[in-house]
């Protein structure tokens, strides 16, 4: 899977909103067991009931936040691609931030440890000027995206 695949259903699957009334209505749907068993794995995956990740997906489709593979724009790979791209960078920002409060809490310094902690101090800055570099350039792609 795609990292914009993997990060456009984890975003439409974490925005169906709760509702103040007890949803009442049903749909029935036949899938094959082989259908059956994908959709339960990719919810389990998402810590999600099947029915909400089926919901989230059919809504956020209705709601043009979602589009079938073929009405795609290369709009919303980019959309994804960033928000998988965050993701990684935030992952490098919490290791280097490990780093530094390791070598920061305890004990007999070595004479390394300070390069090390200067090291990850740049790391950090430079993860989070990425980040927000990243958020940027979402937000501008997803804004062109409406106005289109």
């Amino acid at each position: 899977m795609r990292a914009a695949d993997e990060a456009a259903l984890h975003r439409v699957a974490r925005r169906r909103a709760r509702q103040d009334v007890q949803r009442r209505e049903r749909v029935d749907v036949r899938y094959s067991i082989d259908e059956k068993q994908a959709i339960l794995a990719e919810a389990r995956r998402h810590n999600l009931a099947g029915a909400h990740l089926v919901g989230a997906i059919v809504m956020a489709h209705l709601n043009g936040d979602l589009a079938l593979p073929d009405q795609r724009t290369t709009a919303d790979d980019l959309i994804d691609e960033y928000a998988a791209l965050r993701t990684q960078l935030a992952r490098i920002g919490t290791n280097a931030n490990q780093i530094a409060h390791r070598l920061n809490v305890g004990g007999e310094a070595h004479p390394v440890d300070a390069a090390v902690l200067a090291k990850a101090r740049q790391l950090v800055a430079a993860v989070q000027q990425a980040v927000s570099a990243v958020d940027t350039a979402a937000d501008v792609t997803a804004t062109n995206r409406r106005a289109a």
